[in-house]
């Protein structure tokens, strides 16, 4: 399995784009820096999203027990 990489440690791979006066406009990122970035972002708001059910007292199912529900009734995952 891949080790993850932590915000701070993706971040150090930023690239700034300045103006002539050395102000900062723009952000450069290589694009798997970007996705890596996507997906930690993804799971952070999963993760809210879950905290924000059991607070609520929603059930949570499993991913592989709500796919295989989701495809009982029709729906291709």
């Amino acid at each position: 399995m891949e080790a993850r990489v932590g915000v701070a440690e993706l971040l150090q791979a930023a690239e700034f784009v300045v103006d002539a006066h050395g102000n900062k406009k723009a952000v450069l990122l290589d694009y798997k820096v970007w996705e890596e970035l996507l997906t930690l972002l993804e799971d952070w708001e999963d993760a809210e999203e879950m905290q924000r059910l059991r607070e609520a007292g929603e059930e949570a199912l499993p991913w592989e027990d709500a796919k295989a529900e989701l495809r009982a009734r029709g729906k291709d995952l």
